[in-house]
């Protein structure tokens, strides 16, 4: 389907929120921003929820979930998709939460998505819990592949990390995806200072012995709790060092094509001269969104599982999209107004500058779980 622009947005908020200030005439079709910026990858958060209360995300008694007229209908996330891929030229979808595998209707989504988009990757990324339940059929339903959250191979630092004892579900789920064809199989895992970061170069030498890719997360400022400070996260320096403890890291040769991770080619490191040995084993990612940031080639565009657009993971401001569809808006209204809130978008980390640990920042009052990664 091919959507027409150029119709005007309803006016005003008509219980829709805040409305964008219109882009200036001449803007090319797509979702650009003043920076020269595309977006063309689509996170779209399925629900809030989540099964897991990860430190670094939410507080142990969990967070107050979104009721469930709030958050967007199969159909309604089917047309928003629409929209963005046939008008707005997104090229890449990946399906977040909270805990995406929590909503009952999931395998039906990816279907619905699939058969109007045969050629789109969709991808997912979870916590892995009971997704050995789930991979086949959601491999069947179209999902391309998946990323799993894990950050400790030992169970009482996983449930230290987690608040929950369920490292053996997320094993399997991560085993089930593997062998469902949901590859390549991606390991998202953040370190937490004298909790698992010792534990680092062991997660590696695991995930490269099974053939998955592991990435490593810099901790961001996107915990409910809002105990996140520079000084105690592990930087991705630190991290290298880690791994050069057992490996070698050389950079990948592919184009990081506004990917989020550096990838590097890992061999092992030989004990007695230090230099690498054998072939490459395969690759490792580093995510270094404080410390090394990307937004510069930022091609990322979020909406939340209730339906606002976020125009970086850092934004202050959200735009409804969602109230703007259950008003009877047209497609070419959704475009516009997607738009418009996409072309004022910051610079980087919801400012004009780039600084997660400079003093003007100020962090979102929202946690991952309820943005959406």
């Amino acid at each position: 389907m091919s959507v027409q622009l150029g119709m005007p947005p309803l006016p005003g908020g008509n219980g829709a929120g805040p409305v964008p200030p219109p882009r200036p005439a001449g803007t090319p079709a797509g979702l650009w921003d003043r920076y020269g910026r595309r977006a063309t990858d689509m996170r779209l958060s399925l629900t809030d929820k989540c099964n897991l209360r990860c430190t670094y995300c939410m507080p142990a008694e969990g967070l107050e979930w979104l009721s469930k007229q709030a958050v967007m209908t199969k159909d309604e996330i089917v047309r928003i998709v629409r929209v963005g891929v046939s008008a707005l030229g997104v090229r890449e979808l990946r399906l977040t939460g909270g805990e995406p595998l929590v909503r009952a209707d999931l395998a039906e989504i990816i279907t619905a998505l699939r058969s109007e988009h045969p050629d789109l990757p969709i991808s997912m990324t979870t916590n892995g819990v009971g997704l050995d339940k789930k991979a086949k059929a959601l491999k069947s339903a179209g999902l391309t592949r998946i990323n799993v959250s894990l950050d400790s191979l030992h169970e009482e630092t996983f449930t230290k990390l987690t608040r929950r004892p369920f490292l053996d579900r997320v094993l399997a789920g991560v085993d089930a995806a593997w062998a469902a064809g949901l590859g390549p199989v991606k390991l998202n895992a953040v370190l937490m200072r004298g909790i698992n970061d010792a534990e680092s170069p062991d997660l590696l030498a695991w995930a490269l012995d099974r053939g998955y890719e592991l990435r490593f997360i810099e901790q961001m400022p996107l915990d409910a709790d809002h105990g996140w400070t520079r000084r105690n996260m592990i930087t991705a320096a630190e991290i290298r060092g880690l791994m050069s403890e057992r490996f070698v890291l050389s950079a990948d040769p592919r184009d990081r094509d506004g990917a989020p991770a550096e990838r590097f080619e890992v061999r092992r490191r030989e004990a007695a001269s230090g230099e690498a040995t054998g072939p490459v084993l395969g690759t490792v990612g580093i995510i270094a969104s404080v410390t090394e940031p990307f937004c510069a080639d930022c091609r990322r565009t979020r909406i939340t599982a209730e339906g606002k657009i976020m125009s970086c993971l850092f934004s202050h401001e959200e735009f409804d999209l969602l109230g703007l569809l259950r008003q009877g808006a047209t497609d070419q209204q959704l475009a516009e107004r997607w738009q418009d809130a996409m072309w004022i978008k910051p610079k980087a980390h919801g400012m004009d500058h780039t600084g997660l640990g400079a003093a003007d920042f100020v962090q979102p009052d929202r946690s991952m779980s309820a943005i959406g990664g």
